[in-house]
């Protein structure tokens, strides 16, 4: 059986770059780093791996391999993002704080369940901040998801 996130992992351009990120503004505080210079495979490597934890104790996590080629680029929100919960207040606040920053802020955005905040990292990725509105997930309906998803598959090339 599946617990739970432990962790995501994610490439980075640079490890400080993103401490200041993850730790600095978004106060997550990085709890672990682990240079990795062979693989299991034998391989020779310079990779360092850092792990920031969030208050579930399940950690956001980057690789920093500085000889590996990796294509960053802005990521579409549709394409890749990272959604945090938060208490409504707080997204406020983090609002605030990413207006007042040179960090790209967008939101509040009302998706009927949560209300959302966005931010872009340094590696290009869109971070949303969301809290829960009330409707929350009860009205989430396994069958319902089912049916849905079927018709999608049956029309989606349609329009």
């Amino acid at each position: 059986m599946i617990k739970g996130l432990h962790h995501n992992a994610y490439r980075c351009r640079d490890t400080e770059e993103t401490r200041k990120f993850y730790e600095d503004f978004l106060d997550l505080p990085l709890m672990h780093v682990l240079e990795i210079k062979t693989t299991k495979t034998g391989r020779s490597s310079n990779v360092l791996h850092s792990f920031f934890e969030m208050g579930d104790g399940s950690y956001l996590a980057f690789f920093e391999a500085p000889n590996e080629p990796f294509e960053f680029k802005q990521q579409h929100d549709f394409d890749l993002h990272i959604a945090l919960e938060v208490d409504y207040d707080h997204m406020l606040a983090m609002k605030a704080k990413g207006d007042e920053s040179e960090i790209e802020t967008r939101g509040v955005a009302d998706h009927g369940f949560i209300h959302s905040i966005y931010f872009r990292d340094p590696n290009g990725y869109v971070i949303e901040l969301t809290a829960k509105t009330g409707e929350g997930e009860s009205s989430f309906n396994s069958d319902e998801a089912h049916a849905q998803l079927a018709d999608w598959q049956t029309n989606k090339h349609a329009s």
